[in-house]
């Protein structure tokens, strides 16, 4: 088995029980397993110093080569590049502005989002002083034909208090990105996208910036397993400027600051700003180092062997489920925007031995803990995601569920 379930790992010295991981990179049960030449480097970085400013400007080079952005920055997760992306957006390179964020009097603090796009992930464009203006409606739920937003839509709610539009990508977002930058383009108005989850495969790393983005965050922890604690933005070169500006360290004296020109030109500057906003949302330098390694592996990884190996596992999981009674197991195709291929497996209550809220729930209280999908059980549906599982780690889960689910039940918690 898994050193997970055989051994004792960092976790019992804690008490605390370690999670197997059957559900993909949820940040609760900490993102995906970090890459081992990104561990590597991480602890390389831990035993000397740098410029933060010089790393972060060397980030922004590496970023912009695979993103094809002009220039790129390394954020304490996705969310944290949100919320900078928001100040940026607001504040542009202007110190007094920045100085003031979250205070908005004066300022366009706008942020058009079309309604469906809205999630609890937005508070962090609020958290930088942004006020969400809305659009849209969810009548496609319908089933009329009718759409959820119309590019009209958001451009009639552009005015001289916008700071930017707004954009989640997933598979149901509408109108399409292209549609969206256009009109926010002929506005003098950027677009953030947030594309935290959009990897694999690599290809969406410049997807979106082809599409006009002028700022698109992803996670760093999840597909290309960096460290949990890091993101990426990329974008326009201004944009990634005042992002750094009111992030990095500013406690400097005017005479000697003289920051990397590669990220900052500090000719053009009333100053040098006070620390910003997003001074508490800081990266270390372990952490840029980890996630830059890992950004470079996963750019040369293997797409279709990789695919190929997930879809083995989750097969394999799925027709290892079909003989339990009351229980269907089907593997979905992975697409253009999906992690890895899922199996769904749907749970009949009366024939099975448990519901999958019941299931699940058994599932989390042992040691160690299985994670599986949670986000249908109204259905009596719950998710396997092979991304984050180990080959030792399969039988294990299976044996797990077949404890719980089947009539031959055994339900004592491993120790």
């Amino acid at each position: 088995m898994d050193r997970a379930v055989k051994d004792d790992s960092i976790y019992d010295e804690f008490g605390v029980p370690a999670v197997i991981n059957a559900t993909g990179t949820k940040t609760r049960i900490g993102g995906s397993r970090i890459r081992t030449d990104a561990l590597d480097a991480m602890a390389r970085a831990g035993e000397s110093f740098v410029r933060l400013s010089d790393l972060q400007a060397a980030a922004s080079k590496r970023i912009a080569d695979a993103t094809g952005a002009e220039a790129g920055y390394v954020t304490s997760g996705a969310a944290a590049g949100l919320l900078l992306s928001a100040a940026a957006a607001l504040a542009g390179c202007t110190v007094e502005r920045m100085e003031r964020l979250p205070e908005t009097d004066g300022i366009p603090d706008e942020i058009v989002m079309p309604r469906t796009h809205r999630t609890g992930y937005d508070h962090a464009f609020r958290a930088a002083g942004a006020t969400i203006v809305d659009v849209g409606t969810n009548d496609r739920t319908l089933g009329t034909g009718a759409t959820n937003v119309e590019p009209w839509e958001i451009e009639a709610a552009i005015t001289e208090n916008t700071a930017a539009v707004g954009y989640v990508q997933k598979p149901f977002t509408e109108p399409p990105l292209e549609a969206v930058t256009a009109v926010a383009h002929e506005n003098d108005v950027p677009v953030i996208v947030d594309a935290a989850a959009e990897l694999p495969p690599a290809e969406n790393l410049s997807r979106f910036t082809d599409a006009g983005a002028d700022l698109v965050v992803f996670s760093g922890g999840k597909a290309i397993r960096g460290p949990q604690t890091t993101g990426i933005v990329a974008g326009r070169e201004d944009l990634i400027e005042s992002i750094a500006l009111q992030h990095l360290d500013m406690h400097a004296a005017d005479a000697v600051w003289d920051p990397p020109t590669e990220l900052i030109d500090a000719d053009r500057l009333e100053g040098v700003p006070r620390q910003g906003i997003g001074r508490s949302l800081k990266v270390g330098k372990e952490e840029l180092v980890g996630l830059l390694v890992a950004l470079d592996s996963f750019r040369d990884t293997d797409r279709t062997a990789q695919s190929e190996a997930w879809h083995r596992t989750a097969t394999r999981i799925a027709e290892s489920l079909a003989d339990i009674s009351g229980l269907d197991a089907t593997v979905t195709a992975d697409t253009d925007v999906s992690v890895a291929p899922t199996v769904v497996v749907s749970i009949d209550p009366t024939d099975a031995a448990c519901s999958a809220t019941e299931l699940v729930r058994s599932l989390r209280a042992e040691n160690p803990r299985v994670f599986v999908g949670a986000d249908r059980l109204d259905a009596d549906i719950l998710t396997i995601n092979p991304m984050c599982l180990d080959d030792d780690e399969v039988p294990y889960v299976l044996e797990r569920i077949r404890a719980h689910a089947s009539s031959e039940s055994d339900s004592r918690t491993h120790q």
